[in-house]
């Protein structure tokens, strides 16, 4: 870093900014030690990351984490977002530092946004990130030059590993007192005296600041039509002005747009031949090495198939034991209520509503722990960026955007993010087609189901000593549901929203060691939002349920005659002639009525029926799976949850629409209840046809 002069006028908001994949959202849990808050922008759809970072004095400032960008000339909401935020046009005034994070491992092409930036006039420090991966290249990089080729500061980062944060936080501290003083890279001359002028006037007749003007002056020079909207008053002055002067340089072979790429791009091509220096091998690196596998048309497909095996065999051998011990505590809660409490309805709702309900649930949050840990590895380790472009191929035969995969493999972990992860596909008819889709990726409220009827069902068994039965099965799920997802896509693409997906272009991040506390801080929000859930929503389920499957009492009749007498046991013979068909009986029935709202509650409802059915003054929390198992239907003599039954219930909750939440970010993505009444529909009757020809099949093959 070179020895800028400094001032310490106070800094309030930072923002960081950067090409996507550079490490800028990594360097923003570094400086905000992971505290943060998630929302929108002010009137937009598009997610707002910001935190609270200490500096050395102990003054407290506000680290807003930008959308990632290549140009402050946007082509996608998100990029239009960036270059909004940096000029106060939403939420609030500019920032008072601008961070532009460098991936040091491709300093030209990064470069680019950050001349952008200057040109802006905003103070600017810059961040090279990933240095360690750089040295290890053997890359060169003078710093020193940098900054004053800039003339702004320049830091050495490796944020992921935690190195070079504290200079970043003293850099913000004392703030450069001048830099980002415009242009440094040549233009000819008249481009620039037009620029200048522009700049002026928007000054004075419109009133803009210094960072606005200048951005808009160039913006005018490039496409005037795009620009004029924003500009109030555009008065007849400017537009003469604009038009002889776009006539002029024309006249001279001046196309503004071309020379202002190629001019600032030849001057950061000088810039690194000298500040850049490659040392030692020029053999292809480790990680495109590893990408001649990896990426390969076949054998990368494989691999991706292997990765999602072990990750499923391993969600259900690891967190066997934890499981057990989260069923067994509840347990031990359950009989020290039974034993310290009169019975009664206060017991009853407490052991077998309450309890029953959350404890059927919360048992499963190693498996959703681990499925999170897991996604954050691989996503961290730059692999999920490998699994997108191994899935172009198979997305484009469907219609589908390439950048529909990533919002898709979101929806793994819930379609509510994945579904606002749209917002950067262009297409409106391809963003429409990937929403419409997205909830048919097993997302983590399906897990609990999936592993309660699996684990009924699903013997143990291990398959050629590797994997089990039971992972199998999980696997299977996962990708049916990803197969469902691509076939509806290519349907919608065939008619209702038929258009040319456009080229899908996507830069791989280098591999790197993944940081776990990153990793780890990932999967405690999910597990704290999941521990929400289950003691909000689905504490006030199971006891609305335990009330419905407790009333009209008849203390005369049996535990099992009483609950068919309930509310809730009317609800579910109402609705099982409907249900009969696929094998379901009127228990089930209760518990897709109680899963309308999120589909985990069917754990819970599953647990408060047999709880009160087995009413024996002992909890069943951790003997669910053998109370289903024993579970005969009264009328037919067999099994309620049999082979054919359990997979037609399998298949049901993998493709039904079975979440409000996700209904309710529909509406709002979609701006209207049109095409979440559709989504709700279809998925309805998709679900209930396919789980029809499961049953059936099943049993014409012998099956039970």
């Amino acid at each position: 870093m070179s020895h800028l002069k400094t001032s310490t006028r106070r800094v309030n908001t930072v923002a960081l900014l950067g090409n996507p994949n550079s490490g800028k959202t990594t360097l923003f849990n570094s400086l905000t030690g992971l505290h943060h808050k998630v929302g929108n922008y002010p009137g937009v759809t598009v997610e707002r990351r910001e935190g609270r970072c200490t500096l050395p004095d102990g003054q407290e400032i506000t680290v807003l984490d930008l959308p990632g960008t290549y140009s402050l000339h946007p082509c996608a909401p998100d990029e239009q977002i960036t270059t909004d935020a940096l000029l106060g046009r939403i939420g609030s005034s500019p920032p008072d530092v601008v961070v532009c994070v460098v991936d040091a491992t491709s300093l030209e092409r990064n470069l680019y946004v950050v001349t952008q930036v200057i040109d802006c006039h905003l103070p600017v420090v810059m961040v090279l990130t990933m240095c360690d991966l750089a040295q290890e290249r053997e890359m060169l990089i003078d710093t020193r030059l940098l900054s004053e080729a800039l003339g702004i500061p320049v830091l050495r980062t490796a944020a992921y590993k935690g190195e070079g944060i504290e200079h970043v936080r003293r850099a913000l501290a004392t703030v450069p007192q001048s830099n980002g003083n415009g242009h440094r890279w040549p233009v000819p001359q008249p481009l620039q005296h037009a620029h200048d002028r522009l700049a002026e006037m928007l000054r004075t007749d419109c009133r803009m600041t210094l960072q606005a003007a200048s951005y808009e002056a160039t913006s005018l020079l490039i496409a005037p039509d795009a620009v004029a909207g924003r500009i109030d008053p555009f008065d007849d002055r400017m537009r003469k002005y604009l038009r002889t002067t776009h006539e002029r340089l024309a006249f001279l072979g001046i196309d503004p747009p071309t020379v202002f790429i190629e001019t600032r791009y030849a001057w950061i091509r000088d810039l690194c031949a000298t500040a850049l220096r490659m040392q030692g091998r020029s053999d292809r690196s480790l990680t495109d090495r590893i990408d001649r596998i990896v990426t390969h048309r076949v054998w990368g497909f494989l691999l991706f198939l292997g990765v999602m095996a072990v990750v499923f065999q391993t969600i259900f051998s690891w967190a066997t034991y934890p499981m057990e011990l989260i069923g067994t505590g509840f347990d031990a809660l359950g009989r020290l209520i039974l034993d310290t409490m009169p019975p009664g309805d206060l017991r009853s709702l407490i052991v077998d509503g309450a309890l029953a309900g959350v404890a059927g649930v919360v048992t499963f949050l190693p498996q959703i722990a681990f499925l999170f840990v897991f996604l954050g590895l691989l996503e961290d380790s730059g692999y999920m960026a490998r699994a997108a472009f191994i899935m172009d191929k198979l997305m484009s035969k469907v219609g589908l955007h390439g950048k529909s995969f990533i919002p898709l493999l979101g929806s793994f972990a819930c379609a509510v993010p994945g579904i606002m992860a749209t917002r950067t596909i262009e297409n409106p008819k391809d963003r429409l087609a990937t929403i419409l889709v997205a909830p048919l990726m097993s997302c983590s409220a399906r897990l609990p189901v999936y592993s309660l009827l699996i684990a009924a069902c699903i013997p143990p068994t291990v398959l050629l000593g590797v994997v089990s039965y039971q992972g199998l099965t999980l696997l299977v799920l996962y990708v049916t549901g990803m197969v469902m997802a691509l076939s509806m896509a290519w349907l919608f693409k065939k008619t209702l929203l038929s258009s040319v997906p456009p080229l899908f272009i996507m830069e791989l991040p280098p591999y790197r060691i993944p940081s776990m506390k990153t990793v780890l801080y990932l999967v405690w929000e999910r597990v704290l939002a999941f521990l929400k859930t289950a003691g909000t929503i689905i504490l006030g389920v199971s006891i609305l349920l335990w009330f419905l499957a407790t009333y009209p009492k008849n203390d005369q009749a049996a535990p099992s005659q009483r609950l068919q007498q309930s509310y809730a046991g009317q609800m579910g013979r109402a609705i099982e002639p409907l249900i009969r068909p696929l094998g379901f009986d009127w228990k089930i029935g209760i518990g897709l009525i109680s899963s309308l709202l999120q589909r985990e509650a069917f754990v819970s409802a599953m647990a408060t029926i047999y709880n009160i059915a087995d009413n024996d003054n002992r909890p069943q929390t951790a003997t669910l799976n053998r109370a289903m198992q024993n579970d005969v239907d009264a009328r037919t003599g067999q099994s309620t949850f049999s082979l054919a039954t359990t997979l037609a219930l399998l298949a049901y909750y993998m493709l039904a629409l079975q979440c409000l939440s996700t209904v309710a970010v529909v509406h709002r993505e979609t701006n209207g209840w049109k095409w979440p009444a559709f989504q709700f529909l279809y998925m309805t009757v998709l679900a209930y046809g396919v789980s029809f020809a499961v049953h059936r099949g099943v049993l014409l093959l012998g099956g039970s």
